[in-house]
């Protein structure tokens, strides 16, 4: 979870009232924010938010602006607007489509800055940066003097010698290549952008640099000081709505020190967008049923009652008939999605410590499947067998789950937006993971006895998720002289053990020696199989030994 700092004087003076300084009765404030106080130093709280859902709270003015709420100072909804468009215009280079493609920008005039503010307000960028857009990967912001700034805007690119200019905090100017690699930014940053051939810049009409998105700002116009009034904002990312997000979060901290927000108008050259004004501060309704909020939270609170909590969550609310309340959220509420979500911060201002516990009136008492019980008793007989049970990633890959094992691709289940090509689809099969297991360990003195029972995972349109789950055991063994006849010894012991019977019929598995696999029945149904595994398959996993095993679905063994 986020662990922001903020200065109490200054958060102090945000809420309009007198917060308490000892840590357990600011707790108690805090409680309504989801927060809790990790230290105080000097003026310095280190505020831990446990909820990730709301970057709102991320900063300062937002936690003001809940507290206001939650104490009572200032109930509702508070209402921002965009005054008037500022006439700023942002031409987006269509080259950045496949490179960093979205852009959102806001000017707040008349800000009240000190010296104090300002440190929070980095605090606020570098925590955004951090979190919600995931190391500047997903997003970054940029703040800019917008006295210095002659309109209209250019997001372009540049190659990495083509542009030279003076980073935040520097004195020599550098070309877009030597920030990338000498630069304590570019250093951090630079993987982002390493690998394209053009990288994005920021430009004014008089082509003087504003900055080097996402990693470092100009030191002329990217320079945000306690004497700097009227400020532009830009958000550049990968996801539309993600930059829209972050640009509002920051737009609304500055809106509570400022005058005026004002819009810029972004132009596309993309065939999906072409024109854009942002930030875009729309709220939303919905509907809450009273009922619904006494079924979950056990109580039975009248209309009215749900209302003023509402309110003091910071929402506008008011009676439409007998059962029902009609919402406005606010257009910072980005993680309001279901009506849940209203009755948890109804849950949180009425107080949890205000809920009396009741023992659940249930007639039926919870147990173990009989998966589960099988389950454990097959780990107990392995480990009885002399096996050691290890755990491994659900993610794959095709290579460790197919080339490798020497067998034609079929599909999975992959992921669309993979971290990384080492964990990009969800295997359908446990040896591929245990050989790895095995690799990696080449140099642990043999034999290895391993086993794992987990879950594999397979394409099923029948499913409302599209995947259907098989519970699975698998286990390999590996030392010098192992052989076919070694595993099939283990497979019986463990039926024997289980109170199954089974048979084996040969098969040809292209992972296993020719006549020496195959699969496995319990009573005339295919469960599974067994074999030695193949020299192409040892060698593919730097193996030097020979290797044995067996995989079975315990689904269809206890008719799952």
């Amino acid at each position: 979870m986020p662990t922001i700092i903020v200065l109490f004087n200054d958060l102090q003076r945000l809420v309009g009232a007198q917060l308490p300084r000892n840590i357990d009765d600011l707790n108690e404030v805090f409680f309504f924010v989801k927060g809790e106080v990790e230290s105080i130093d000097g003026d310095e709280l280190s505020i831990e938010i446990k909820d990730g859902n709301r970057p709102d709270l991320w900063t300062v003015e937002g936690l003001a602006r809940e507290l206001r709420g939650a104490l009572g100072i200032e109930n509702g909804l508070k209402e921002y607007a965009v005054e008037n468009y500022s006439g700023v215009e942002i031409l987006v280079d269509s080259r950045l489509k496949d490179i960093r493609p979205y852009i959102a920008c806001s000017i707040i005039t008349n800000v009240q800055l000190n010296s104090e503010s300002v440190r929070e307000l980095m605090h606020l960028q570098d925590k955004l940066d951090l979190t919600y857009g995931r190391k500047r990967t997903r997003t970054s912001i940029g703040l800019y003097n917008y006295d210095l700034i002659t309109p209209p805007i250019r997001y372009s690119v540049a190659k990495p010698l083509e542009i030279s200019f003076v980073p935040l905090d520097g004195v020599k100017e550098l070309s877009l290549k030597e920030i990338i690699n000498t630069h304590p930014k570019g250093l951090e940053y630079g993987h982002i952008l390493r690998e394209k051939k053009h990288w994005p810049i920021l430009l004014d009409a008089k082509n003087k640099i504003l900055s080097f998105p996402p990693i470092i700002n100009s030191n002329d116009l990217g320079r945000i000081t306690e004497g700097v009034k009227d400020i532009f904002v830009e958000v550049t990312g990968m996801g539309y709505q993600t930059v829209l997000n972050t640009l509002m979060i920051v737009t609304l901290s500055l809106a509570d020190r400022g005058e005026k927000i004002l819009s810029t108008k972004i132009h596309y050259p993309y065939d999906d967008i072409i024109n854009d004004e942002t930030p875009k501060l729309k709220t939303n309704n919905m509907l809450l049923n009273v009922s619904y909020v006494n079924q979950i939270l056990g109580l039975n609170l009248n209309i009215q009652s749900i209302i003023d909590l509402l309110k003091k969550s910071r929402y506008d609310a008011y009676q439409t008939d007998r059962d029902t309340i009609t919402l406005t959220i606010p257009c910072y509420r980005i993680d309001v999605m279901h009506p849940i979500d209203l009755v948890e911060d109804i849950a949180i201002k009425y107080g949890y410590n205000n809920i009396e516990p009741q023992w659940p009136q249930l007639n039926t008492f919870g147990s173990l499947s009989n998966l589960n019980v099988e389950s454990n008793l097959a780990r107990d007989i392995m480990v009885g067998l002399g096996f050691q049970e290890v755990l491994t990633f659900s993610m794959s890959n095709k290579s460790n789950l197919f080339k490798k094992m020497n067998l034609e691709e079929r599909n999975v289940v992959e992921i669309s937006n993979p971290m990384t090509l080492n964990y990009n689809c969800l295997r359908d099969w446990l040896i591929p993971s245990l050989m790895e297991f095995l690799s990696k360990n080449s140099s642990v003195e043999y034999p290895q006895r391993i086993f794992e029972l987990d879950k594999c995972y397979f394409i099923d349109k029948n499913k409302s998720t599209g995947v259907r789950e098989r519970t699975t055991l698998a286990c390999l063994c590996i030392h010098s002289k192992a052989n076919f006849s070694e595993m099939k010894t283990i497979l019986e012991a463990f039926f024997l053990n289980m109170g199954k019977m089974c048979k084996l019929k040969e098969d040809i598995f292209d992972c296993f020696i020719n006549g020496r696999a195959g699969a496995i029945l319990v009573d005339n149904v295919n469960v599974g199989f067994i074999g030695e595994i193949h020299p192409k398959v040892l060698e593919a996993w730097k193996l030097e030994n020979p290797v044995i095993g067996f995989e079975i679905d315990l689904d269809k063994i206890f008719g799952k």
